[in-house]
């Protein structure tokens, strides 16, 4: 990386830093912040949700807190080529009893001033959602017994 890309390269690692500080302390008072993370026009994409704005983004995580007890985040990995982001991530929600895991990756692009422009999630929902759920669940292993070749 040449000397006229540090002064670019420190603004991106520290949006990084910023964004992943903001989803592990992620609250309902929290996302006030969302525009020191997301760009005005940022596209967000999951296995469920396809928006552009900040104002649906933040939409989207209300949904989430309203439909989900006790949401939380964890980063487990991240790498960065100048803008490119991959983040690893555990998603874990539910009861202390009844602790649900959701795992995955985000890809992500950051703008000029370390904000997230394109955020993409990847995770598989039958494995790491569906097949969590009580009765659902059921249905899913018993299915996936039945289609693999080596689960018999």
């Amino acid at each position: 990386m040449s000397t006229t890309d540090e002064p670019l390269d420190s603004v991106l690692e520290a949006g990084l830093d910023r964004l992943v500080a903001f989803y592990e302390t992620l609250t309902p008072a929290s996302l006030e912040q969302l525009a020191t993370v997301y760009a005005p026009q940022a596209h967000f994409k999951d296995p469920f949700n396809e928006v552009v704005g900040l104002a649906a983004i933040e939409a989207i995580f209300r949904h989430m807190f309203a439909q989900v007890q006790s949401p939380q985040f964890t980063v487990t990995a991240r790498l960065r080529d100048g803008p490119q982001v991959m983040l690893g991530w555990v998603f874990a929600f539910g009861s202390p009893q009844r602790r649900i895991e959701v795992r995955g990756v985000s890809h992500l692009q950051l703008d000029r001033q370390g904000r997230v422009v394109v955020h993409r999630d990847y995770w598989d929902t039958a494995e790491e959602l569906y097949a969590k759920l009580p009765l659902l669940g059921v249905l899913m292993r018993g299915l996936r017994r039945r289609l693999s070749a080596t689960q018999r």
